[in-house]
């Protein structure tokens, strides 16, 4: 499960980069980011649990 996570979080960061990267895509920066951010968050919280 942690290796999706971490996966996730990889794809995220790729699609924010990619988003930066194509002026017209800011948007897709902004999704990358704030999936990036939930990935982060369930996986502190699953390592709590």
């Amino acid at each position: 499960m942690l290796g999706c996570l971490i996966l996730l979080a990889v794809l995220f960061v790729g699609i924010a980069v990619l988003g930066l990267a194509i002026k017209g895509l800011f948007w897709l920066f902004v999704v990358g980011v704030i999936l990036f951010l939930v990935t982060g968050v369930v996986s502190w919280l699953r390592r709590r649990l």
